[in-house]
């Protein structure tokens, strides 16, 4: 084989055809990374090997998360979306961004709660297959979520036995928002999991102690709110005010902007919670009339396109223009279209291995001083109504 010899430098023909300043794209990391070989972290591995399309969106959000969102001064809000309890993501994840104090407040569908209890009440679900004959799972009382099943009787009514139990307490016998639900719950499954020996298996007890508030936008959407509306048949005084959740929902972002801060966003997945986690910002802008920017810094997980009209598809551009983010903050807007189970622990492996521990905010502590400055803010800017 013939020696070629490589040339040091191409010098075009036609120079004129390239337009100076093309150095400002050609100067990212090189894409010529090291083969893999399987002793690496992961860190490491998303460092060094996650370049290119999804896998640099998920390497550029772990590096946003950590890098940036979790310095002391940013107020992070999560959301969480999909059936990520059932499928163990809470005590896998979910629990340990809580302890740590990587999570100051979560937004969360009522089914991801409900479902959390099971684990604190130590009750088995198990690993399955998508593809069992769902007659015969209802015939032998097997409920299926995609690959996860779970005995009807001995988990699920044994649940909802438990919980009409501490929903008929007489401590819970009045208006409430859901975060102030959710605490109860809490406080419940945090005695359940020193009963039962399971130890930082339930989002509810790690958020209790932790002093987190966990908000649900839509109550009644889950087993927890058809159990409250079935109480509330037999006289139960338990009512769940939503407006609660958006006043203080709204008061932690704005306290944090007050004092200075930044607030950031985790958006596991979409749907309600995403908007609900998000709807802070024009809240503080179209009804406190507070002039505002958006969040200062914006992660979404999410397999949703944008071109489809859904809400887990819209992108932190689209955001912008709702004022739910600031437009400064796009260059720390990241969507990674990854299954979110894919996605979270990996964030949190990446997290937790390059970043030391928070001190916690305990925003549920600060609740109704939170509430008060909604309160204030409001009637400075509302007297005329």
């Amino acid at each position: 084989m013939g020696r070629i010899q490589v040339p040091r430098k191409f010098v075009s023909k036609y120079p004129h055809k390239f337009a100076k300043g093309k150095n400002r794209f050609l100067c990212g990391q090189r894409i010529l990374p090291k083969p893999i070989t399987g002793k690496e972290s992961l860190p490491d591995l998303i460092d060094r090997a996650f370049l290119a399309y999804n896998a640099a969106r998920l390497q550029e959000a772990c590096r946003l998360f950590t890098e940036r969102m979790l310095r002391p001064d940013v107020t992070v809000g999560m959301s969480l979306a999909g059936a990520l309890t059932p499928a163990g993501l809470g005590a896998a994840a979910v629990v340990p961004l809580i302890k740590a104090g990587y999570v100051d407040w979560i937004v969360a569908t009522g089914a991801n709660l409900y479902h959390d209890m099971h684990h604190a009440l130590n009750l088995p679900l198990y690993r399955g297959s998508p593809y069992a004959r769902d007659p015969e799972l209802r015939r032998l009382g097997v409920v299926r979520i995609y690959d996860i099943l779970l005995d009807y009787n001995d988990v699920l009514m044994q649940t909802d036995h438990i919980l009409r139990q501490i929903l008929l307490q007489d401590e819970l016998q009045k208006e409430m928002g859901t975060a102030e639900l959710h605490w109860h719950l809490g406080k419940y499954c945090a005695e359940f999991e020193k009963q039962t020996g399971v130890k930082d298996a339930s989002v509810l007890a790690a958020a209790y102690r932790a002093g987190v508030p966990c908000f649900c936008p839509s109550p009644g959407d889950s087993t927890i709110g058809m159990n409250v509306a079935g109480l509330e048949l037999r006289g139960s005084k338990l009512r769940v005010n939503p407006s609660r959740d958006v006043n203080e929902t709204t008061g932690i972002v704005l306290d944090a902007k007050r004092a200075k801060r930044k607030t950031g966003v985790l958006l596991v997945g979409g749907g309600s919670p995403k908007n609900f986690t998000l709807q802070t910002e024009p809240q503080i802008q179209e009804v406190l009339r507070i002039k505002e920017a958006g969040h200062d810094f914006f992660i979404q997980f999410t397999d949703a396109r944008p071109d489809t009209g859904g809400l887990s598809g819209a992108t932190p551009h689209e955001a912008v223009s709702w004022g739910k983010v600031d437009p400064a903050s796009l260059p720390d807007a990241i969507v990674c279209y990854l299954d979110s189970t894919v996605a979270l622990p990996m964030l949190t492996h990446y997290a937790l291995a390059r970043h030391k521990p928070r001190k916690l905010k305990r925003l549920y502590d600060r609740l109704p001083e939170i509430n008060a400055l909604v309160a204030k803010e409001y009637w400075k800017r509302n007297k005329a109504l």
